[in-house]
């Protein structure tokens, strides 16, 4: 059901389309080894787990030498899909559990994702700065943004700030109130129509580093 990226991402290359094409029998013939996605999810990949990665397209378009740290990746995401549909921005994906990795390594070496880098390290241990840090909701924000915030550079190269960009669903006002000043948040149903999106939204919150 790769349609629903189309759908709502037009003008993509063959290679893009073919891409996205493969990441559906990718997946199941890789969860089947190593179980990185529900059983019920696998069925719903390209909305639960595509479509929701590139919502953050839909709010930046990453400039060309953009450097991009997807902590807690899991499976891939947001980090794969995204780094289809942006060949020219370098993405360092990383979990800190070992098989996870083996999974996002093998996907990206069989879609010849040149611009993906897969690592099994904790983000503690990441000795190098980004444009954006992203994620999907893998603690609780204010915990994530302790863990993040030293990994953001300072020189601005896109449309948005440096800083976090943060899938999350249900009800967060509490883990963002002391961050206020330096949050936007996005309904995500404003962008994609399916019901899955009502609940779902993405933050934004802008990182300077002294």
């Amino acid at each position: 059901m790769m349609e629903i990226v189309t759908k709502y991402f037009t003008g993509l290359t063959d290679q893009q389309l073919d891409q996205f094409g493969r990441l559906g029998s990718l997946y199941e013939e890789w969860n089947s080894k190593i179980n990185v996605i529900s059983r019920k999810d696998i069925e719903q990949l390209y909305e639960r787990h595509v479509l929701h990665s590139l919502a953050i397209a839909k709010i930046i378009q990453f400039t060309p030498g953009t450097t991009v740290l997807d902590v807690g990746t899991g499976g891939g995401f947001p980090g794969i899909p995204l780094a289809i549909l942006f060949p020219e921005t370098s993405f360092m994906l990383i979990d800190s559990i070992g098989k996870k990795i083996k999974v996002v390594s093998e996907v990206a070496s069989a879609l010849n994702l040149q611009n993906v880098k897969a690592e099994h390290v904790r983000v503690e241990d990441v000795n190098q700065q980004f444009d954006f840090v992203i994620s999907r909701a893998v603690t609780a924000f204010p915990k994530f943004v302790a863990m993040v915030r030293t990994k953001v550079a300072r020189v601005n190269n896109n449309s948005l700030s440096n800083g976090i960009l943060y899938l999350k669903g249900g009800d967060f006002e509490e883990e963002i109130s002391p961050f206020k000043q330096q949050v936007k948040v996005y309904d995500l149903q404003s962008f994609f129509q399916e019901e899955f999106f009502e609940t779902k939204r993405l933050i934004h919150m802008t990182l300077k580093n002294k």
